[in-house]
C-alpha cells in the first residue's frame, strides 16, 4: 500500500460524505421537479450525479494505491424544504462542509509526508474552489429574482453547465 493508514482512514470517511451528498442532491432535485422547475432539477440531478462520481474517485485511488475502500451505509436525507433559497442555501452548506473535509484529507496527506495523496487531493481543492462559487451565485441569483423562479430557471438554463474541474 501506498497510502498510509490515516489517510486510507480519512478517505473511507469522505466516501461516506460523498455518497450523501449524492443521496441529498437527489432529494433536492425532487424538490424543485414536484414544484415543476425542470432546469433547477436536472441542476440538482447532476450534481447528484456529480458527487457520487466524486466517492468512486475516491474508491479507485484507493484501490490503486492498494488500499481498501469501505462503502457506507448513508445517514438519512432532509428531504422537506421551506422554499428554493432553502434548498441552495442547505447545498452552500453542505459544500463548505465538504471543503472543510477536503482540506483535512490535504492537511492529513501534508502531514504524512504521502505525496501521492496530496496529488490526488488537489483535485479535490480545485473542485472545491468552484463548487462554492456555484451554489454562492445560484443563491444570489435566487435573492435577486424577488420569488420569480422563471428567471432563475432561465438563468440555470444558460450558466450552470457543467464546467470546470468536474466536466473532465
Amino acid at each position: 500500500m501506498i497510502i498510509n493508514e490515516k489517510t486510507v482512514d480519512a478517505m473511507n470517511a469522505q466516501i461516506q460524505s460523498e455518497f450523501l451528498a449524492s443521496a441529498q442532491y437527489a432529494a433536492m432535485a425532487i424538490y424543485f421537479d414536484e414544484k415543476g422547475l425542470p432546469d433547477l432539477a436536472q441542476y440538482f440531478y447532476r450534481q447528484s450525479d456529480e458527487e457520487r462520481g466524486h466517492a468512486m474517485k475516491f474508491v479507485h485511488f484507493m484501490l490503486d494505491a492498494g488500499a481498501k475502500p469501505l462503502i457506507p451505509a448513508v445517514p438519512e436525507v432532509r428531504n422537506e424544504f421551506e422554499s428554493p433559497e432553502d434548498v441552495v442555501e442547505t447545498s452552500l452548506k453542505q459544500e463548505l462542509k465538504v471543503t472543510d473535509q477536503i482540506n483535512n484529507l490535504m492537511h492529513i496527506a501534508v502531514e504524512e509526508r504521502d505525496f501521492t495523496s496530496q496529488q490526488f487531493l488537489q483535485w479535490f481543492v480545485d473542485e472545491q474552489v468552484e463548487e462554492v462559487e456555484s451554489f454562492t451565485l445560484l443563491l444570489q441569483t435566487i435573492q435577486h429574482s424577488a420569488g420569480n423562479l422563471l428567471l432563475v430557471e432561465d438563468f440555470v438554463r444558460r450558466h450552470a453547465q457543467p464546467q470546470g474541474p468536474s466536466a473532465a
